[in-house]
């Protein structure tokens, strides 16, 4: 999800310098750098060179249409993902809650259930 949260950070500011990126993902500078550059590689993000007010040439980086798409598609699929979990995690709530109305008081306090 690091792909989809870096793109995001880009879309918003794509004037943020990689120290900043690799903050806000709470990765390493060089881990930063490793997924901007795969980006960059494989056409998600175009980089321009401009410079800041104090004169040091910085990076102003952009989604690509492709880039853009790719953010929608990782958005998809991680919500895809986490709604299956969700209902996987409310079955075994409903089958726990189940379990526990079907089992006797006295038995679930002894920890044997042919007691009932």
């Amino acid at each position: 999800m690091s792909d989809h949260r870096l793109l995001g950070l880009i879309e918003k500011r794509p004037d943020i310098s990689q120290r900043e990126m690799a903050e806000a993902l709470g990765v390493s500078l060089g881990k930063a750098h490793y997924l901007l550059k795969a980006m960059i590689e494989s056409g998600l993000v175009k980089v321009e060179n401009f410079r800041r007010h104090d004169k040091k040439i910085a990076y102003l980086y952009q989604l690509t249409p492709s880039g853009l798409a790719a953010k929608v598609e990782m958005a998809q699929l991680f919500l895809r993902r986490k709604e299956a979990e969700y209902e996987a995690l409310r079955a075994e709530i409903g089958l726990l809650r189940s379990e526990l109305h079907q089992t006797p008081v006295s038995a679930a306090k002894t920890g044997n259930a042919s007691e009932a």
